[in-house]
């Protein structure tokens, strides 16, 4: 329900998961599509990279990482 509130609309969620990929639980990433929220999980270097990227894209991003 957070991403519903937050203005403006988040477009892309980069989430970063340590030293390695992990798998999403499929509920989550249901309900962020439905938001009309595009997910990328990455290992968390690469998705700090992503975040950069898109950020100097001017695209709205959010993202949480796990060290």
């Amino acid at each position: 329900s957070l991403f519903r509130l937050l203005e403006p609309h988040i477009e892309i969620l980069v989430l970063g998961t340590g030293d390695r990929v992990e798998r999403l639980h499929s509920g989550m990433l249901k309900q962020m599509r439905e938001c009309g929220i595009a997910v990328e999980v990455q290992d968390t270097p690469n998705a700090c990279a992503t975040f950069n990227f898109l950020v100097s894209e001017k695209r709205i991003v959010a993202a949480g990482l796990i060290p």
